[in-house]
């Protein structure tokens, strides 16, 4: 380890607020990160278990089309509505966006849906809110990066960003089994 890293990881820990953004930069996903773990099971998992039963083939379409248009049309919105009005304007609105729709998960828990055009809006609906929330997530930490070794910290941020959804994402399965996927899903909201 050269004197240039050491300084990198001093000045990183030396900025202001540091813990707090490490706490942002933990909880910001903390409902997500649970969820995206156990999501995927809950669409593939038996009637009979408390889950919708979807084919392999759906759950492809479903996350992997429909999510991923969702996840893309929000976080083009989150940009715009940053550009226009700034990160602390949206902090707020985007921190519920991030969650809030995590609440389709509670109705389909409950309802057990069996038409895919329900569940798919369901998923629209909750990727949209996320990738309207990671807008805020992703531009607080090129802000927090800024200033000296500005790459460096910032991939120092995304290692913090990565705990942040693999701790949560290690108990899920746990907590699930303990709960239930309906329980569970009011848990993560």
């Amino acid at each position: 380890v050269c004197s240039s890293d050491l300084d990198i990881i001093r000045t990183y820990f030396n900025k202001p607020g540091i813990w707090q953004a490490i706490l942002f930069l933990l909880l910001f996903r903390f409902p997500e990160a649970q969820l995206v773990k156990i999501g995927k099971l809950f669409l593939m998992d038996s009637s009979e278990a408390g889950g919708l039963a979807l084919s392999l083939g759906d759950i492809g379409f479903v996350n992997g089309v429909l999510g991923i248009i969702g996840l893309i049309v929000g976080g083009i919105a989150g940009g715009i509505c940053i550009s226009r009005k700034g990160l602390k304007y949206w902090l707020w609105p985007m921190v519920v966006a991030i969650s809030l729709p995590d609440i389709v998960y509670v109705y389909m828990s409950m309802a057990l849906p069996d038409n895919i055009a329900i569940i798919s809006s369901c998923i629209f609906i909750e990727q949209l809110g996320y990738g309207f929330g990671f807008t805020a997530y992703t531009l607080y930490m090129i802000y927090f990066a800024q200033g000296r070794y500005p790459t460096a910290h910032f991939a120092i941020s995304t290692a913090f960003m990565s705990l942040g959804m693999m701790l949560p994402g290690m108990v899920s399965g746990k907590i699930q089994e303990w709960l239930g996927y309906e329980n569970f899903f009011i848990w993560v909201m």
